[in-house]
């Protein structure tokens, strides 16, 4: 028995949920940026390292978020879902920091913004997919 296909949303319904998770999801993946950049270059211990140490670790860290910055600036739908694969590296690590004594606010935050980022990159693809097919025409 064939399935009975559910009709795409119409293009003015489409348009403000896209507006909202793309806002959402830059705002969420600037928020992860600055969480990261704060908490590795003003509050975290370099345990006697070289100045150096703590700014690589940094710049390593954020190196998964610069390879998709371009595809969710652009606001491609394959960046977004990228985004989300690439956005669970920070959620583990979030989780891990959220039982170490010292750093469980920034674990918090980490898991909140990972968490909204993921949300809200994932509904932007699936809605800009099925903005594009209405689109072009499909019902």
């Amino acid at each position: 028995m064939a399935r009975k296909k559910k009709p795409l949303p119409s293009l003015e319904r489409l348009k403000p949920r896209l507006a909202a998770s793309r806002a959402i999801c830059l705002g969420s993946f600037l928020g992860l940026v600055l969480v990261i950049l704060v908490w590795g270059l003003v509050f975290t211990d370099d345990h006697g390292a070289p100045g150096w140490v703590p700014k690589a670790w940094v710049a390593l860290k954020l190196l998964p978020l610069a390879i998709v910055l371009p595809g969710v600036l652009l606001g491609s739908a394959r960046g977004h879902a990228w985004a989300c694969y690439v956005v669970n590296l920070y959620f583990i690590t979030g989780v891990l920091n959220t039982f170490e004594p010292g750093q469980y606010i920034y674990g918090w935050a980490e898991v909140l913004l990972s968490v909204s980022l993921f949300l809200s990159a994932l509904l932007y693809t699936r809605w800009r997919f099925q903005y594009e097919r209405k689109l072009a025409g499909e019902d």
